[in-house]
This record gives structure tokens, C-alpha cells and sequence, in this order.
């Protein structure tokens, strides 16, 4: 008896001498349940929260009301971009092609309405179409061609921008007036960019919450195996989810055209890295499985006010590239502990 008490006691079956904690209590043991569903589940509001807090402190013109309204101005496109990037990362894949696909897309609409007298309506439409085909493409490497969707997209990076310049010889092309409303305030006071990337917001919310498409896309990201053992076409679901990307980085281009009043061949360059950033910073996990619109937000926030509050501080910009890296860094990290616990 005394050898079991021995082997089993607290001091070596549940923790050290002095009741320090041992190996086998998990690390969600150690916090507290409060702290626990800070960190865990609430992570990127939270983080937000402190994030504009520390600004404010640092610079007092951080939240002059124009200021913040600029703050959503900047995070707008990276969001709308983002939502389509959630839907891909859910379903355990990744989409590269973004920042191109938007180029391309508003280029086409730049082209089709001036230069080939297309109407505005049609011309849009046209846009919004030539983002999905696009999309559409990548899921059609991923599912029926078996890419890794690294390479897919990477591949309709490189496309998408060289069809880009071709179309516009590398020059910037006039938008119809017509559309420039988009990149303007409504009622000389809320950004109408702001307005798409709520609106956006809520449709992505709706596709994963409230639709076959996307539980689909959440069990595919758990185990593809098992979702196509449960009867979900897997193929199929691939082929709406790259396609819904490349319609939401077509919006998301003529968003950023309007704001420019051009389209540029080389436009949103770089953004689909920071569309994949908003998405980890918001809670979206690269193993798949995981993510949330509003988390998608928070994270395209976060990015938007670092950027803004360092502009403010007059950080150098190569300096910014460094803080905004280890913000990544450390999401990723959260992320893996998170799955670990």
C-alpha cells in the first residue's frame, strides 16, 4: 500500500515537490478560465482593443473621427480580399492569386467600358465574371488536376498579372466616372469602401454559418477523407469555394480602382500576403477547419491601425514591415498552441 501511495501522490503522479505543476496538466491548465477564453477564443478582439488603446495613448490625432474612418478606408480591400481567402483557408487550402485576379478584374472593367464602349452594368458583370473564371481555374487545378494550391495559384498569380499588362501594356486605365462613387463617402461623411467591405462581411458570415457550401468547407478542412465518406462532393465544393474567392477579389478590386480612379496593371501587388495575415491574425488556421468572418475583420483592423498608428508615430516604413512580420509570427504561433491545446 505504502509503494502505491508512493508511485501516485501528488508529488509525482500530478506535479514536482511543492506542489509545482508536472508534464501531464495541459498549458490551458495554468491560466485562468478567464484569461484562458481571452487568449483562446477571443484573441484578435482582444488584441485590437489593446492595440487601439496603445495608439491612442502614443499619438492623440489616432482617434480623430476622420482618422479612424481612414483606418477602415485602408482595411476595406485587404478585408474584402480576405473573406474570399477565409473560405479557401477553412477548406484547408490556400489562395495566392488574389492580388493579381483583383488587378486583372478591374482592368477589365476599365477596358470593356472605355476603351470597347461596353455599359457600366455589363462591364461590371464582366469583371465580376472574369474573377470567378479565374477562381474557377484554380479550384479546377486544385480538384481535378491535384496541384497543391500552393502552386495553383501560385501559377494564376503569374497569369493573372501577365494578362493584366497585356491587356493595359503596362499603362494605367481611365474608369468610367460613373463608378468613382464607390471610392467616395456617402453622405459626405461614411466611406463607401467601408460600406462594400460590411456588406462583404456579412455574406461571408452567411456562406459559412448559414449554408451547405460553407459546413462543407469546414468539414473538408477537418478531413477531406471524411467529408467525401459523408457524401460531400469534395470536388464540386472546391470548385464554388476558389471560384467564390476569385468573385470576392474581383470586388475587392474594383473597390480599390474606384479609390484610385484608375485601374493599374499594378495594383493590389503584395496583398494577397496580407489578405493570408488577416486571415491567421483573425483565428483562421492554415491547417484548415477553422475560421470566421468576423475574426477575418478583426485581423484586416489589426493590420489597418498598425499600419496607421506607425504612420502617425513616423515610423519608417521598412521598420513597419518588420512589426507587421512579427505580428504574423507570433498569430501563427498562438495559432499552433491553440490546436495544441
Amino acid at each position: 500500500m505504502a509503494t502505491d501511495l508512493k508511485k501516485t501522490g501528488p508529488g509525482r503522479g500530478h506535479g514536482g515537490e511543492g506542489g509545482r505543476p508536472g508534464r501531464g496538466i495541459p498549458a490551458e491548465g495554468l491560466l485562468p478560465p478567464v484569461v484562458r477564453r481571452m487568449l483562446f477564443e477571443n484573441g484578435a478582439l482582444a488584441a485590437l482593443l489593446v492595440l487601439i488603446v496603445v495608439m491612442a495613448i502614443m499619438s492623440p490625432d489616432f482617434l480623430d473621427t476622420n482618422n479612424l474612418l481612414n483606418v477602415g478606408v485602408q482595411a476595406a480591400v485587404t478585408a474584402i480580399l480576405a473573406f474570399g481567402v477565409t473560405f479557401v483557408i477553412v477548406s484547408a487550402g490556400i489562395d495566392l492569386s488574389v492580388g493579381s485576379v483583383a488587378a486583372l478584374s478591374a482592368m477589365v472593367l476599365a477596358w470593356s467600358a472605355t476603351e470597347q464602349g461596353m455599359p457600366v452594368f455589363f462591364a461590371v458583370l464582366f469583371a465580376l465574371a472574369t474573377g470567378t473564371v479565374c477562381g474557377l481555374v484554380n479550384g479546377m487545378l486544385v480538384s481535378y488536376g491535384r496541384l497543391p494550391s500552393f502552386i495553383a495559384t501560385l501559377a494564376m498569380l503569374s497569369i493573372a498579372r501577365g494578362l493584366c499588362l497585356v491587356i493595359s501594356d503596362g499603362t494605367p486605365a481611365a474608369l468610367p466616372t460613373s463608378l468613382e462613387w464607390l471610392g467616395k463617402d456617402f453622405g459626405d461623411w461614411l466611406p463607401v469602401p467601408v460600406i462594400v467591405m460590411l456588406v462583404m462581411a456579412g455574406i461571408a458570415a452567411l456562406v459559412l454559418n448559414r449554408t451547405f457550401p460553407g459546413r462543407a468547407m469546414y468539414a473538408i478542412g477537418g478531413n477531406e477523407e471524411a467529408a467525401r465518406l459523408s457524401g460531400i462532393r469534395v470536388k464540386r465544393q472546391k470548385l464554388f469555394i476558389y471560384g467564390l474567392s476569385g468573385c470576392f477579389a474581383a470586388v475587392a478590386g474594383i473597390v480599390l480602382a474606384s479609390r484610385l480612379v484608375s485601374a493599374q496593371p499594378q495594383a493590389a501587388a503584395g496583398y494577397e500576403l496580407d489578405a493570408i495575415a488577416a486571415c491567421v491574425i483573425g483565428g483562421a488556421s492554415l491547417a484548415g477547419g477553422k475560421g470566421k468572418a468576423s475574426g477575418t475583420l478583426i485581423g484586416a483592423l489589426i493590420l489597418a491601425v498598425l499600419r496607421n498608428g506607425l504612420n502617425l508615430l513616423s515610423v519608417s516604413a521598412f521598420w513597419q514591415q518588420v512589426v507587421i512580420g512579427a505580428v504574423i509570427a507570433l498569430a501563427a504561433l498562438l495559432d499552433t498552441l491553440r490546436r495544441r491545446t
